[in-house]
């Protein structure tokens, strides 16, 4: 069934002038992004150009200088704590390390958003619990530590507790960071089939490329504090702007350096 919301809206999330400063350092220099409801949108760029504070920005977790944010129809730059509450219980995340508990099990961490947010009882709390692990083709190991998980298994174990209460949004951390290529596949064909089956709105924070073009329906492109460029994978792909043509063809940075500035810099007031 499609989402009221989804059926009276295009977007689910967007970013107007946003301006991110830690200090005197600009992070975001007035981010424009529209995450349309019911699609994939992929965040890329090179380290360092403001990713992670997006999201952190976007999930409520870092306050922006400037700028909204609106979610479901709600100014998360804005809100009260209860309308963050109630906004959150509407988001899941699965965090870059997995941030699982390790004194819990598998089916423990899973299962812990719903003892927190819910009053439901242990029955149906076991039955949700067991459907979304078998989504996740983890149910043979819902009795296991963390620390007897391998890498793969963990992203999964963090993805299912991500949807463990259906929510409307759901977001990743480099989902795919330290997977090797046949388990980043499978994670890929797991978010493809979250959006189609669950309708959920994804946004994905990644360097990885391959992956990027595979699962995304949007990809926003950021350098330099602000997007420089947004489109279909195929648009991206076809992107005149050098920053992402570097990008796509992995051409390093060119770097030019003033050697009498340079040595100035590193021997500082001795020279």
């Amino acid at each position: 069934m499609t989402d009221p919301y989804v059926q009276a809206h295009s977007t689910a999330i967007s970013v107007r002038d946003l301006v991110v400063n830690y200090g005197e350092r600009n992070i975001l220099n007035g981010i424009n992004l529209e995450i349309p409801a019911g699609q994939i949108m992929v965040i890329m760029g090179g380290s360092g150009v403001g990713k992670s504070t997006l999201l952190r920005c976007i999930l409520g977790l870092k306050k922006p200088t400037a700028g909204s944010i609106h979610m479901l129809g709600t100014d998360i730059t804005t809100a009260s704590t209860r309308e963050m509450y109630r906004i959150r219980k509407k988001m899941g995340v699965a965090f870059q390390g997995g941030a699982l508990f390790s004194s819990m099990s598998v089916a423990e961490n899973i299962q812990l958003p719903l003892r927190e947010h819910t009053q439901l009882d242990e029955k149906t709390i076991q039955i949700m619990t067991r459907i979304k692990l078998d989504m996740v083709n983890m149910l043979p190991h819902e009795h296991l530590m963390p620390a007897e998980l391998s890498g793969g298994m963990i992203k999964r174990t963090a993805l299912a507790r991500a949807i463990i209460m259906d929510p409307k949004l759901l977001f990743f951390d480099e989902p795919s960071a330290g997977l090797d290529p046949i388990t980043s596949a499978d994670l890929d064909a797991l978010i493809i089939m979250l959006k189609t089956i669950m309708n959920m709105t994804i946004v994905v924070v990644t360097h990885e490329l391959e992956s990027a073009l595979k699962i995304a329906d949007h990809i926003a492109i950021l350098g330099d504090g602000r997007v420089l460029e947004t489109g279909t994978p195929q648009q991206i792909r076809l992107s005149q702007t050098t920053a992402v043509q570097n990008m796509l063809n992995r051409k390093p940075r060119e770097t030019v350096v003033d050697p009498e500035a340079h040595l100035k810099l590193l021997v500082g007031n001795n020279y």
